[in-house]
C-alpha cells in the first residue's frame, strides 16, 4: 500500500485529502509544519509527499530544498498562489507537480497516481540501465565503479554523480544540483556545478575515453545518458 505524507496546516484540507487518499487505497499521515515534516521524512519511508507552500513555521519551498538533500521522494505542492513564477520556482527546486487552491481532492489523487506510475516505470528503466551500463554503484560501500574500475571522487562529485545516476535520462538544472550539495541557491554558486561536472567527466574519460555519458542540455542543465555515448 503506497504511503503518502500530507503536510498541510488547514485541518479541513488535510482531512479531505486524507479521506480521499484512504478511500483510494493509500495509507496517509498528516502533519501541519515543515519542521515536523523533515523530522518525519528523516525517519520514515514515504512514496510521495503532498506539501503546502504556506506553512506556519517555514515555506514549503524551504522544506523541499531540505528534503532534496537526502531524498528523491516525489513532491506535489499545494498553494493559494497561482502566479507563474511560483509554479516555475516550485518545479525548478525539485517538485513533481503544483496544484493551486481551491482544488478537487480527487484531482490531487489522480495526479498522485500518475506520478507514482511514472516513478515505477522510471525505476524499472533505471534498473535495466544499471544492469546494462558500465557505471555501477556499490550502495553498501558508497563506491562507483566505471568499466570495472573504482572511481575516486570527492564528496561533491559523488553526490552529483549519485543524483544523475538515480535519475538517468532526467535533466537536472544547476539549481537542483546545488540542492543536492546542500548549497543555498542564493549563494551564487551555480557555476561551481560546472567545475564539478568537468572534473567528473575527466575522471570518467581517464578510464574510458570513448564514452561520454554526462550530457549538457544547453540552457537547462545536465543529464546522465547512455544513448549515443
Amino acid at each position: 500500500m503506497p504511503h503518502i505524507l500530507v503536510v498541510e496546516d488547514e485541518p479541513s484540507i488535510a482531512q479531505s485529502l486524507e479521506h480521499v487518499l484512504q478511500a483510494d487505497g493509500f495509507s496517509c499521515h498528516c502533519l501541519s509544519t515543515g519542521t515536523e515534516a523533515i523530522a518525519y521524512l528523516e525517519q520514515h519511508a514515504v512514496d510521495l509527499t503532498i506539501l503546502d507552500i504556506g506553512l506556519p513555521d517555514t515555506s514549503g519551498f524551504e522544506v523541499c530544498k531540505q528534503l532534496r538533500t537526502f531524498s528523491n521522494v516525489p513532491i506535489v505542492f499545494l498553494s493559494a498562489r497561482g502566479e507563474e513564477i511560483d509554479r516555475v520556482v516550485g518545479l525548478e527546486i525539485g517538485a513533481d507537480d503544483y496544484v493551486t487552491k481551491p482544488f478537487s481532492p480527487r484531482e490531487v489523487v489522480a495526479r498522485v497516481r500518475a506520478i507514482l506510475k511514472r516513478g515505477r516505470e522510471l525505476t524499472h528503466l533505471n534498473l535495466q540501465l544499471e544492469a546494462e551500463t558500465p557505471l555501477v554503484l556499490d550502495r553498501q560501500r558508497h563506491i562507483f565503479r566505471y568499466c570495472g574500475t573504482a572511481l575516486h571522487l570527492t564528496k561533491a562529485e559523488y553526490l552529483l554523480l549519485q543524483a544523475l545516476h538515480r535519475g538517468a535520462e532526467q535533466v537536472f538544472s544547476r539549481e537542483q544540483l546545488l540542492v543536492v550539495l546542500g548549497v543555498s541557491q542564493t549563494a551564487n554558486y551555480t557555476r561551481n556545478i560546472d567545475t564539478h561536472i568537468k572534473s567528473l567527466r575527466a575522471k570518467l574519460r581517464a578510464i574510458n575515453a570513448e564514452l561520454s555519458p554526462i550530457k549538457t542540455e544547453r540552457g537547462f542543465g545536465y543529464r546522465l545518458s547512455w544513448q549515443g555515448v
